[in-house]
């Protein structure tokens, strides 16, 4: 894979530090909602690294205007720095729903999709690190796939409880965006996996 393609190894030292940076973010978002959505140092780690996330699309988009050979299509090099920071994005809107709404207290279900965006992004990392060595990516992206899917079971759910009774509606309202930006993070994730998987059928 790749063999004959000149390679240029930059591209995926910048794939990797924004798959990582990713990572981080839902690493603090994770923090964020353990600590019961009311940490003002979360959100702004958060957003420190959503702004990181922009400045390496920034360089990596930089890179391509800038380079004759690509190791691969240039097309899939702009997909997958868009995808991998839209996952940012998302991160970075549940904090800030967060924050914004002034959630004193978080839910299980709040909490188990923090902890399904953080094993997405961790299995982002994973694929991203297998593309540069050439290696299998189908197995992470298959992983991703069925995250999202649990998420998107775990956020239906979340919200018809949320109809149930027991609920102000200020409460309704602010945790079904939340719960709908969560899942949407998710997909995020499958995109970008998408991508890698498409990349690597390309080229093997």
């Amino acid at each position: 894979m790749f063999r004959l393609i000149p390679r240029e190894e930059k591209f995926f030292d910048m794939f990797e530090e924004a798959a990582g940076n990713i990572l981080a973010g839902a690493q603090a978002l994770e923090q964020l909602i353990e600590a019961g959505g009311n940490d003002p140092a979360a959100v702004q780690k958060v957003e420190d690294l959503e702004h990181e996330g922009d400045r390496i699309t920034h360089q990596i988009m930089r890179k391509l205007h800038r380079s004759f050979i690509t190791p691969i299509d240039r097309e899939d090099i702009h997909n997958l720095t868009k995808a991998l920071d839209d996952c940012l994005d998302l991160i970075w809107a549940v904090a800030a729903r967060m924050s914004l709404y002034k959630i004193a207290e978080t839910t299980p279900e709040a909490r188990r999709l923090g902890r399904l965006i953080v094993d997405s992004c961790a299995e982002l990392v994973r694929a991203v690190r297998s593309l540069r060595a050439t290696k299998d990516v189908i197995p992470f992206c298959v992983e991703i796939n069925r995250l999202e899917n649990e998420a998107d079971d775990l956020a239906r759910d979340a919200i018809a409880r949320l109809f149930e009774g027991g609920h102000t509606p200020i409460d309704v309202i602010k945790w079904k965006e939340i719960y709908e930006t969560m899942e949407t993070a998710t997909d995020r994730c499958e995109d970008a996996a998408n991508i890698l998987e498409g990349i690597y059928l390309k080229n093997a």
